[in-house]
């Protein structure tokens, strides 16, 4: 099979697998950290380290502006910590989770809502005319003048009366 050439899991390094990552994290978050143990034995990091081998090259890609840093057997409790931009820390306890709590924990916690991150829903702007949005024309918008396609303009609003009064003066 052509995606498994490169090694074990080869499939995290493809650009398709990198951009399908669901974290994208708030600007406010400077540093992140995750502690957790490597044995096969020790069932609560077991979702911590699914978690590292699996969304850890998608959280890089997503967020380039964050700084990452993974410590490995050096806590008997696995737990991530996010340091922002005015000082103040969050700790996320992963303790016995699995890698799709531990992904939606983060997101609900330190997550961009899906409206701020751009292509998805983004807000109405009211100035915006054209078809598929708001109003097709300014002449909808109450108080304005109606497309002269609908109706006739006055002499005085139309150019080329405008124009032939000033050439007569």
């Amino acid at each position: 099979m052509p995606f498994m050439k490169g090694g074990h899991a080869a499939i995290r390094r493809t650009l398709k697998y990198l951009d399908s990552g669901p974290i994208i994290f708030n600007k406010r978050v400077q540093i992140v950290t995750i502690n957790y143990n490597t044995s096969r034995y020790d069932k609560p990091s077991e979702g911590a380290r699914k978690f590292v081998f699996w969304r850890m090259p998608q959280l890089r890609y997503k967020n380039r502006e964050v700084q990452f840093a993974t410590f490995k057997n050096m806590t008997p409790t696995p737990f991530i910590r996010c340091f922002l931009d005015d000082g103040e820390e969050v700790l996320v306890d992963i303790d016995s989770k699995t890698k799709e709590e531990i992904t939606d924990h983060l997101v609900k916690v330190l997550g961009k809502l899906r409206v701020t991150t751009g292509n998805e829903i983004k807000k109405v702007n009211p100035a915006n005319f054209r078809l598929r949005k708001l109003r097709w024309c300014i002449c909808e918008v109450p108080g304005q003048v109606p497309c002269p396609g609908w109706k006739v303009l006055p002499k005085e609003m139309r150019g080329k009366y405008k124009f032939q009064k000033k050439e007569e003066q």
